[in-house]
């Protein structure tokens, strides 16, 4: 099922099928949905552009050649890139080997073909007929997945919560643990031991992860590695490649070409 221009309401637990699809494209704008739930998993994987999925207080940032897995009745709300073609699977909550957590997934070219083909198919299909048989491959497929991570975790303590709102809207502030802590009148070592034990990382790791997921998002979005850099707030073009090559393996030019 094919739509465009607009985000739909679509009812996937009305379906008594245990995996249906459909695919969206041509936004006229950036879209968002309203926080929701349903009972089947949804799994989003967009084929251009970008969605970033709020998921049970973490933003994850979805980039071509993998998605996001949301299981059964978790609060989400998506935001989908205006150039964003994206396919939205829903899985019955009785599938087995389906991750129990939210997670984001490689997608290999088989399951990205098999997911293309299921969401363009009609979603009410025969339950024993050819498409039934191509979702039953699909899951196949899909549980195979190995993940990756590509969240920035926003804790509901409310220090913290108030610090990753801001730098989720300013990425590129550069303000040190120990201003942080001077802010909220508690000591560094405090910041930081809350840091870890709320998110389970360092205060630096932490920034750098959102770091991360908004070039990741920017990156897919077709701008260059300098402005990335630059909404970074980087010194450098090469400090910020030196980071992204740290954190990924690769540079962000090679990293995107092999996505």
């Amino acid at each position: 099922m094919t739509r465009s221009n607009y985000l739909p309401e679509f009812e996937s637990d009305l379906y008594p099928q245990k995996v249906v699809a459909f695919r969206l494209h041509g936004l006229e704008k950036e879209n968002e949905t309203p926080l929701h739930q349903h009972r089947k998993g949804q799994l989003v994987m967009p084929l251009s552009g970008f969605v970033t999925c709020n998921i049970a207080e973490a933003i994850w940032m979805v980039p071509v050649n993998c998605a996001v897995w949301i299981p059964s009745q978790v609060p989400h709300s998506n935001r989908i890139s205006p150039d964003a073609d994206t396919c939205m699977l829903f899985i019955d909550q009785d599938v087995i080997g389906m991750p129990d957590k939210s997670c984001t997934l490689s997608i290999s070219p088989l399951l990205r073909e098999l997911i293309v083909r299921l969401s363009v198919d009609e979603t009410n299909y025969k339950l024993d007929g050819r498409t039934a048989r191509l979702a039953d491959v699909l899951v196949d497929e899909l549980i195979e997945m190995p993940t990756e991570k590509f969240d920035f975790p926003i804790p509901s303590e409310s220090r913290l919560n108030q610090i990753a709102h801001r730098l989720v809207a300013n990425p590129a502030d550069r303000n040190t643990v120990g201003k942080w802590a001077k802010e909220f009148a508690m000591s560094e070592r405090t910041l930081a031991r809350l840091v870890k034990q709320e998110v389970g990382m360092t205060f630096c790791h932490w920034r750098g992860q959102l770091h991360i997921v908004v070039a990741l998002q920017k990156l897919s979005s077709g701008e260059s590695v300098q402005r990335v850099a630059e909404y970074l707030g980087y010194e450098s073009v090469s400090a910020f490649i030196t980071f992204f090559r740290k954190t990924l393996g690769r540079p962000p030019k090679k990293y995107m070409k092999e996505r």
